[in-house]
């Protein structure tokens, strides 16, 4: 499996902070819930690699 493989999967993504001071992303898909912590820089990181990463997306599909 990689990041072209296309499943049938459907989840749940939830992001939010913490009272933790942590940004929680977590994750629901069936049944199997998956909460991954991050301090505000690492998400600002992968907020980020994910305008990036729709940046590029844009050139392939357009």
């Amino acid at each position: 499996m990689g990041i072209n493989t296309e499943r049938d999967i459907e989840a749940n993504m939830q992001i939010g902070p913490t009272d933790a001071g942590m940004v929680r992303i977590f994750i629901e898909s069936q049944g199997v819930e998956i909460p991954m912590d991050f301090d505000p820089e690492e998400a600002e990181e992968i907020a980020e690699e994910i305008r990036a990463a729709a940046q590029a997306a844009r050139t392939v599909s357009g």
